[in-house]
């Protein structure tokens, strides 16, 4: 079967796969993803391994990375490798659930403007553009500030503030998909608005949306971590791999490793999934 007589999600794979520094970015990213769930595991097993990423030993504080503490310890003489390797799981599940609950939203708002049209469209259109107004980054900060700092009041908020984006990319698929022939042709054999979106429609606006998914997951993350620097991320002594770094910009001179593994950690990560979004992109805009 030549890649012409393929679905569209089938041709988009297929130009994927033969983007090796896709192929290399989605590895990176299913190791990321592995140490994720495994150490989630071990955390709700109760098993410190390598060490207990909570433990505090003063007499051990900011020692540099060496045989027994591979990436070094905290100031509270806590060990680096075993807190970022627990705190994968934390700062991935913010960037994915957010971006869940962004695009719950986004394409069911997005859905209902591009596919009613009229004043629907218009309505929801105009709310987008006064959420796009506010700065997201302060909206988030105000949100965590006066409902405390925990980790699914920081994913929610973040996914809340996340989806304008999602809901124009998909009302712009909608206004073109809805005058689509296949379409036109449910709507002469009576079938209702909701069947038409889910089999007809959303099918063939799933790849700029999966494109859109993938991107705004190094987001997320950041998003997280930028909240963790400044204090207002998830609380102590939960480790993410932000407040790593927010522990350690006190010492930035006397203990570097503090600020460059998890700095790697989200810099490696984040850059995975935009290569991978960006070689999506490029694949579901091809033309055979």
């Amino acid at each position: 079967m030549n890649i012409e007589s393929k679905s569209p999600l089938a041709r988009t794979w297929q130009r994927f796969i033969s983007n090796r520094i896709a192929l290399v970015a989605l590895s990176v990213i299913a190791i990321f993803f592995v140490i994720a769930f495994v150490f989630a595991v071990l955390g709700f097993l109760q098993i410190n391994w390598p060490s207990d990423p909570n433990a505090t030993y003063l007499e051990r504080k900011l020692l540099p990375p060496g045989p027994g503490h591979w990436l070094g310890t905290d100031n509270l003489g806590r060990d680096v490798l075993s807190r970022m390797l627990h705190g994968a799981y934390i700062s991935l599940t913010v960037g994915f659930v957010a971006v869940g609950v962004a695009l719950m939203m986004g394409v069911s708002i997005g859905a209902c403007a591009g596919y009613l049209g009229g004043w629907v469209d218009n309505f929801l259109m105009r709310m987008v553009d006064a959420i796009i107004c506010f700065p997201a980054f302060f909206l988030i900060l105000t949100a965590v500030a006066m409902l405390g700092p925990n980790i699914w009041i920081i994913v929610i908020v973040i996914g809340l503030v996340s989806w304008t984006s999602t809901a124009r990319l998909v009302r712009a698929e909608f206004l073109t998909l809805r005058e689509a022939e296949y379409v036109r042709a449910a709507r002469s054999l009576g079938q209702h608005s909701l069947p038409i979106i889910l089999r007809h429609i959303l099918p063939n606006a799933a790849a700029p949306i999966f494109v859109t998914a993938v991107l705004g997951i190094p987001d997320a993350i950041m998003t997280e971590a930028g909240l963790s620097f400044l204090s207002f991320g998830v609380p102590p002594p939960q480790a993410t791999w932000g407040n790593i770094i927010s522990d350690g910009k006190s010492y930035i001179l006397d203990a570097w490793w503090l600020i460059l593994f998890p700095g790697l950690a989200i810099f490696i990560v984040c850059l995975a999934f935009y290569l991978v979004g960006e070689a999506l992109r490029e694949a579901s805009q091809t033309r055979s």
